[in-house]
């Protein structure tokens, strides 16, 4: 399957969800995350032709620059420097182990870039499970990885916001799900299904 592909329905994904974003962003946060990340993906798919003749890599890299360039507030940075990261680790072509090992390395970015750990309310409460569920394998690893994202993010609704916004928020955050996560849930959900509907019989591998 072309990478394209998988960039095309991701970012789609992104600005089907926007209303959806954007009201999760209004209860704990600046009420912008939506408009901010279809900004990015509407930039992102302007790339499509580009993309499409670039390595993976390539790729990867050249998307998180644009996300750093034209996404707004705190996620420009976070999604461009894990793209960027994930586009210097990531193995080509990938597999499971590699994209555990890029997934860490990104994780240990994100942290260095907003001093934030796991279990904080931030997407690293997603990308820390769906990096766990890569790195132990096994059968039906797209279908457990995809459940996991989502899982992983309407989990962060019970947790307490210590960065960001939503951080001044205390107790009042409870109850509702970081849209960052939720954003980081939507893309590996749907990476997940275009990979699950190329390969309907294996379902092993991501």
């Amino acid at each position: 399957m072309n990478h394209a592909d998988l960039i095309q329905h991701a970012t789609q994904t992104l600005i089907d969800h926007v209303e959806e974003l954007t009201t999760l962003d209004q209860a704990i946060g600046d009420g912008d995350h939506g408009l901010n990340m279809r900004r990015g993906a509407l930039a992102i798919q302007a790339k499509l032709p580009e993309l499409t003749g670039l390595s993976l890599n390539d790729a990867l890299r050249t998307m998180g620059m644009t996300c750093m360039s034209v996404i707004g507030g705190s996620s420009g940075p976070v999604f461009g420097t894990l793209l960027v990261t994930l586009s210097k680790e990531l193995a080509e072509p990938p597999n499971a182990p590699s994209l555990a090992a890029a997934v860490d390395a990104g994780i240990k970015a994100l942290t260095r870039l907003g001093k934030a750990e796991v279990g904080q309310k931030t997407l690293l409460d997603v990308l820390a499970p769906v990096q766990q569920v890569l790195a132990a394998g096994g059968a039906y690893l797209i279908e457990r990885v995809r459940l996991c994202a989502f899982d992983s993010a309407e989990a962060t609704a019970q947790m307490d916001a210590i960065k960001g916004r939503a951080s001044f928020l205390g107790d009042r955050a409870l109850g509702h799900v970081d849209p960052g996560s939720r954003s980081m849930a939507l893309i590996i959900g749907a990476i997940c299904d275009r990979l699950a509907a190329a390969a309907p019989v294996d379902k092993s591998s991501a």
